[in-house]
């Protein structure tokens, strides 16, 4: 496997799957598409990785001998390689777009302009975290006012 297909092969899939979160009509289906299609499918290249490097079956490539999450040296040699890299960065593609999912779907239930969830979803994307703190302090007055704390 090269890692470097499956790395850009998941960049592909992430950015489609946020363009259609963020600039096309909020369909059922489209959402569903961003799920499945994009986070589903992040999730399962994660998962088939990640498991294909522990069992052995798959080389991680050059590096990675210290690799453990005791310590910011063993996680350092977790990224050490290729196939560190892509995994990890598999993860945060998957979970930032679940979260850019979440964020957009309650943003439609609480009736907030998509023209303020745009930008935050755009930060969502680059910089995860810091997008859901955004969006949790932009949610926080229209969800108390509505009575909507789902």
């Amino acid at each position: 496997m090269e890692w470097s297909t499956v790395f850009s092969a998941a960049n592909i899939l992430a950015m489609i799957a946020w363009v259609v979160l963020i600039l096309l009509p909020r369909h059922p289906i489209a959402l569903a598409g961003v799920l499945y299609l994009g986070a589903g499918l992040l999730s399962m290249v994660y998962a088939v990785a990640l498991g294909g490097v522990l069992s052995g079956f798959i080389p991680a490539g050059e590096g990675g001998a210290g690799a453990n999450f005791t310590s910011i040296e063993g996680v350092r040699d977790i990224f050490a390689s290729d196939g560190g890299v892509t995994i990890g960065w598999v993860h945060y593609l998957a979970f930032d777009l679940f979260v850019g999912l979440w964020i957009a779907r309650d943003g439609d239930a609480k009736f907030i302009s998509r023209f303020i969830q745009a930008p935050i979803l755009l930060l969502t994307f680059v910089a995860g975290p810091a997008g859901l703190l955004f969006w949790l302090i932009i949610r926080e007055p229209s969800a108390r006012a509505k009575g909507r704390w789902n």
